[in-house]
């Protein structure tokens, strides 16, 4: 079921391992005439394009107050899987909560750092083939609790111009009232920008398809503020024989059917490991209703075969996976080894999916290898850290040769007179 790559070359394991990329001629182009129609052109160009792209323009993009008020899931259940997804969720994010750092660096001079919210945040919740309305808890609960001030959320419509019931049950839930009925490129240039309708923001967060990564990326290049690159989702399972086959196959299984774009990698010293995997994807696959998808996904998938569990650690940290799945024996010392992965789950009773719902962890993660540079979302993301520092005359007067003799070096002379015309005066305020 999964193509196999026998103790291939770690010289090429960036090449054989390459994400799959989806093809979109010309997507650069096509995303820079939305933004440029969108900053120009406002509500009209949204209009337009969420016409051409969502088979629908909404009309106002705003979702009344009332709709989200009155919305009735009628699903006990499911209620409470979101409120205990709530729950969770803000349970981890406040414990992130950074503290003010206060340093005397030397006698005279106090340095601090305080961490404030961003004021404004656009959070994009992805429609398509499946409303994720999981992303609006694991965006909007580190936002609050950060302090962010306006919370604006855009998320794209079904053909019959609504919004998934569950989506404004989890906004009610969170308190959240600003949603609009926009998605793709245009509402990420709609917050981007600010339009008639839609306001502007401070920064971006989400995950979406080809067009909204692409606008978020060239965005950044206009000095607007993104979380984090985000592309397909992927998944790595690093096993050992010790593992259950029927447990790695179902967790594969659940990444792939993200999308035809997802990939999901096995990685094993285990030949017999990877058979018995194969023949559990056999069997679980004709079950699931999303087959097409996963279909498309495990034919740029792959099982890998290592030498030994050494070999794959440094793959796996080569490869640097959004979600990695450690199901092997001394689960929690192979952990401690991991240095380039966005989440990990660890152990045969920790799936993926409880970390996509309701664990607590945030589900918003690096992709594409860019987990060895990039962290996923967290409450500090939507807080910026401001610096301050007070210096007294002894202390500048302690501190002068040091910062005098480096501007000079630098031939900034006048960084060094601001601190010599002080030190001239008989008393100044302090």
């Amino acid at each position: 079921m999964l193509p196999k790559l026998i103790h291939p070359d770690p010289a090429q394991w960036n090449i054989l391992l390459r994400r799959p990329s989806a093809k979109h001629p010309h997507l650069e182009t096509q995303v820079r005439a939305i933004l440029s129609s969108v900053q120009t052109e406002g509500d009209t160009a949204v209009r337009r394009h969420a016409g051409r792209f969502d088979g629908h323009a909404p009309d106002p993009f705003l979702i009344d107050a009332s709709e989200i008020q009155n919305v009735n899931l009628a699903d006990d259940r499911l209620e409470t899987a979101i409120q205990t997804a709530i729950a969770n969720i803000r349970k981890f994010h406040t414990a992130q909560m950074p503290r003010e750092v206060v340093v005397e660096t030397m006698p005279g001079v106090i340095c601090r750092s305080r961490a404030l919210p961003i004021e404004k945040v656009g959070l994009y919740i992805p429609g398509g083939t499946a409303p994720l309305f999981s992303t609006l808890l694991m965006l909007a609960v580190p936002a609050q609790i950060a302090g962010c001030r306006d919370i604006v959320v855009c998320t794209p419509p079904g053909r019959d111009g609504k919004v998934s019931p569950v989506l404004l049950y989890a906004a009610r839930e969170l308190g959240i009232t600003q949603i609009y009925r926009v998605g793709g490129a245009q509402a990420i240039a709609a917050m981007a920008y600010g339009t008639e309708s839609i306001p502007k923001v401070d920064k971006l967060f989400g995950p979406g398809n080809a067009y909204v990564t692409c606008a978020k990326i060239l965005l950044q290049t206009e000095g607007v503020a993104i979380d984090l690159p985000a592309g397909p989702s992927e998944l790595a399972v690093l096993a050992d024989a010790s593992a259950d086959p029927a447990f790695v196959a179902a967790d594969l299984l659940s990444q792939a059917e993200h999308g035809a774009d997802s990939q999901v990698l096995l990685v094993t010293d285990s030949p017999q490991f990877i058979e018995a995997v194969g023949l559990a994807l056999t069997r679980q696959l004709e079950t699931l209703p999303r087959i097409d998808y996963i279909r498309q996904s495990l034919a740029h998938s792959f099982a890998v075969l290592v030498h030994d569990m050494n070999e794959g650690v440094a793959l796996i940290n080569s490869y640097a996976p959004e979600h990695l799945i450690l199901a092997c024996k001394d689960s929690e010392l192979v952990a401690d080894r991991i240095i380039n992965a966005g989440s990990v789950f660890i152990g045969p009773y920790t799936p993926e999916s409880v970390g996509d719902y309701a664990s607590g962890t945030n589900h918003t993660l690096p992709t594409n290898g860019h987990a060895r540079a990039y962290s996923g979302v967290t409450t500090a993301s939507f807080m910026k850290t401001i610096s301050f520092q007070h210096v007294t005359r002894e202390g500048l007067k302690t501190l002068a040769p040091a910062v005098m003799a480096m501007a000079e070096a630098e031939g900034l002379r006048a960084h060094a007179r601001a601190v010599q015309i002080r030190l001239q005066q008989e008393t100044f305020e302090q």
